[in-house]
């Protein structure tokens, strides 16, 4: 079993600020499950419904979470076309280098 590594403000300072006060743990699983997968500075390509049925949530759930982590500057996503399924990069913006 892989074991992830979480930095301390994750769980110390993010978590308050999207369920306390977003409202949006939806956006913290999201996050919590992008980062786990992506491993240090990798991009990750996953569906939304791949992200819904990793995560448990909907599909709808999956995508406002994710409008809510670009629009933080928490990741970034890239498609290469409309249509295609997203590329993400987990964004650690409270380290002064991304690793």
């Amino acid at each position: 079993m892989r074991q992830v590594r979480i930095d301390r403000y994750v769980v110390d300072t993010l978590m308050q600020d999207l369920v306390l006060h977003d409202h949006q743990p939806s956006a913290f699983l999201v996050y919590l499950q992008l980062s786990s997968r992506a491993g240090r500075g990798s991009r990750l390509r996953v569906s939304h419904q791949e992200m819904a049925d990793l995560t448990g949530l909907s599909k709808s759930a999956v995508q406002s979470a994710i409008r809510s982590l670009a629009r933080r500057r928490l990741i970034r996503s890239t498609r290469a076309s409309s249509t295609a399924v997203p590329d993400y990069t987990v964004l650690r913006p409270w380290r002064r280098r991304q690793k």
